[in-house]
């Protein structure tokens, strides 16, 4: 499981800003998707919902990390 999130990590920071605020509306959209799912009573992989999310704030670590650094 470990090495699904590295490979997911490492992926991201590989990406410029444009493109990681593109993969962040992907992700939250996959999420709003998932959220209806549970309310329609359809969804298969529950924990999908929290992968998405943890997802979601590794993105937005990174984004926050580069323009820290852009600015220092």
């Amino acid at each position: 499981m470990a090495h699904k999130r590295n490979d997911f990590l490492k992926e991201i920071r590989g990406l410029s800003d444009e493109e990681l605020q593109q993969k962040l509306n992907e992700l939250r959209s996959e999420l709003i998707r998932l959220r209806t799912q549970v309310v329609t009573g359809t969804i298969k992989d529950t924990m999908a919902i929290r992968n998405i999310r943890k997802n979601i704030a590794r993105v937005q670590t990174v984004l926050k990390e580069k323009r820290k650094a852009g600015k220092a």
